[in-house]
């Protein structure tokens, strides 16, 4: 599966899609990016005076490259047809330490290492960098990534 196909499967609209790129994908883990624009609904009514993202926002990039984008692949791992592959994806865990926040126009690389795959749960150790590759956040995510 090409990373192009990958991106395609994303069950997202443009207004809440939060991966740019992915630059490395293997069966024990994947590497993306997204560049959190300053036009970006969220930033309009968040910290007005200074916009920072949301951390819910900064898990749900963690958790689209991390853990959908990989179980997807890893499910296409298994399929014949990739092209007709269908996935649901219910996030069911979460345990994130925030270190620095991210602000408007703001690069980040999400770096995601497979703990386990097994019977559709996907549970993963995520880490998000910044562009001065300083640690963002990090944690694990796990959820059911089925067929």
């Amino acid at each position: 599966m090409t990373t192009d196909t990958l991106l395609k499967q994303l069950p997202y609209g443009t207004d809440f899609l939060f991966v740019d790129s992915i630059s490395q994908l293997s069966e024990e883990g994947i590497t993306g990016h997204f560049r959190f624009k300053p036009e970006l609904y969220f930033y309009k009514s968040h910290f007005m005076d200074r916009p920072v993202t949301p951390g819910v926002i900064l898990i749900e990039c963690m958790a689209q490259i991390g853990l959908v984008c990989l179980g997807i692949y890893l499910l296409s791992n298994q399929e014949t047809n990739t092209q007709s592959l269908e996935t649901n994806i219910a996030l069911s865990t979460t345990e994130i330490e925030f270190f620095k926040p991210v602000y408007p126009g703001e690069k980040v690389t999400v770096v995601s290492e497979k703990e386990y795959f097994r019977f559709g749960k996907l549970k993963c150790k995520v880490k998000m960098m910044n562009e001065q590759n300083e640690l963002v956040s990090k944690g694990s995510i796990s959820g059911m990534i089925l067929k």
